[in-house]
């Protein structure tokens, strides 16, 4: 009698396989033409008028740019805001584009393309829209032509560094997020004596007083003085968390400047200014993902246009009557476009140049006022004043006034020296140099 093997079967292989397991009775009959189960289908794409599902109020407040979510939910605590006419209570409620919400009994603003700034912040402002304190605040120092912004996580008072700012609350919300990996970066000078080898020890994380902080890339860059510098990067951001963790370190931070966030750079943005960018590198830089999560609208309009850099430097800048003060922005200045001229132009153009070139400098003059003969400006109360027209220096060869006679003792008694005028003579003659004329003898004509 031979027995009949069955084949092997697989570990974790049911015996009852291709059996229906329902009840007897509540078996039926298999359709004509029925397949087998496959693979399940691919979920259908939510389009984008996803009006029907709508989104929660708190979201669209944030999106409209008025508030933050949590800012939105106070707002709704306190009263401020209505949907179809009645006031609303509770922030647990989905709007939908047929809804009309009235925030303060003013309806919500449309929706603006979702923008996103680099802001360098300095010392000395907090990240918040109103300090208790009277502190100043970032918000306060922005520019007046932005509109109204949110900061993507926040920089204490005394750091100073890349502040991204965005209209879009939920674009802040996501790319605050530490699940998102944006990695941040900040060049610190720490008071202490550090090694390389401690830093890398910040590499696997660290505890400290039950908070556990994530990996920390940190790099030691010189040593100045008691003083070093490093490069940390890390991609959690929590609360003053470079500081605590070099303070485990037993370094004392005394300045603390973040570089980057993500792809965006501080590079030579100067301290205080403002840089837009670009819709195309942000929508790049992003991604299909985190634009989707993000709810991020790049084909909305834009209604609050930044002043170009070159009208910013035309208006306020120059003082009136300055060069190039009436000159229109993007117009050229005449004579500015190089073009070929012939050796009978050039010469016309050349002479036309020096003649304006010579009006302008004697317009100059005359405004100055030094045309015509100098005048001497005398105090009143010098004893020294000068004339217009000095007196005459003497010749040193004019006829000097004739000596007094001089008196001599003699024979007689006291009598006027006779050769007293022969000898003034002779130095008359020594004075006017050699005579011109032949020298005559001075016995005479002795023959």
């Amino acid at each position: 009698m031979t027995t009949r093997k069955s084949p092997p079967q697989r570990p974790g292989q049911s015996k009852s396989r291709g059996r229906d397991k329902r009840p007897f009775e509540k078996r039926g009959p298999k359709p004509h033409g029925a397949k087998k189960a496959g693979p399940a289908p691919a979920p259908r794409q939510v389009s984008d008028d996803a009006t029907d599902r709508g989104e929660r109020i708190a979201k669209v407040m944030a999106r409209a740019g008025l508030c933050s979510r949590r800012e939105a939910e106070t707002w709704i605590e306190a009263g401020r805001v209505q949907l179809n006419g009645k006031l609303l209570e509770t922030p647990a409620i989905t709007v939908t584009a047929n809804d009309k919400v009235l925030v303060d009994g003013k309806p919500l603003p449309t929706r603006e393309r979702t923008r996103l700034w680099l802001y360098h912040k300095p010392r000395g402002l907090v990240t918040t829209n109103k300090d208790p304190e009277g502190r100043p605040t970032v918000f306060e120092r922005l520019p007046k032509e932005l509109p109204r912004v949110l900061t993507v996580g926040r920089l204490d008072i005394n750091t100073q560094g890349l502040l991204l700012l965005t209209n879009d609350g939920g674009l802040a919300r996501v790319l605050e997020l530490p699940s998102t990996g944006w990695l941040r970066r900040y060049r610190v000078r720490a008071y202490g004596k550090i090694t390389q080898a401690d830093l890398d020890g910040l590499s696997d994380g660290v505890a400290i007083d039950g908070v556990l902080y994530g990996a920390i890339e940190a790099t030691l860059d010189k040593e100045q003085g008691d003083n070093v510098w490093m490069t940390v990067g890390l991609r959690e951001g929590k609360n003053r968390e470079v500081k605590r963790v070099l303070e485990h370190l037993g370094l004392s931070v005394n300045r603390l400047i973040r570089i980057s966030y993500g792809p965006f750079q501080l590079m030579d943005l100067p301290e205080r200014d403002v840089r837009e960018i670009r819709g195309r590198v942000l929508r790049d830089q992003l991604g299909d993902a985190l634009a989707e999560e993000a709810g991020a609208d790049f084909d909305a309009p834009i209604f609050h246009q930044a002043m170009p850099e070159e009208e910013k430097k035309s208006s306020g800048t120059k003082r009136p009557g300055a060069r190039g003060g009436d000159k229109k922005p993007g117009e050229r200045r005449e004579g500015s476009q190089g073009k070929w001229l012939t050796a009978r132009e050039g010469k016309s153009e050349t002479d036309r140049k020096k003649t304006a070139k010579s009006e302008r400098s004697d317009r100059k003059q005359g405004k100055r006022g030094n045309t015509g003969p100098r005048q001497e400006k005398v105090s009143p109360r010098s004893r020294f004043r000068m004339t217009s027209e000095p007196k005459p220096r003497k010749e040193y060869a004019e006829e000097r006034p004739s000596a007094r006679p001089r008196k001599i003792w003699a024979d007689d008694g006291i009598v006027e020296d006779k050769q007293q005028q022969s000898r003034e003579d002779a130095k008359k003659r020594e004075r006017s140099g050699p005579s011109k004329g032949p020298r005559r003898p001075r016995g005479g004509d002795r023959s």
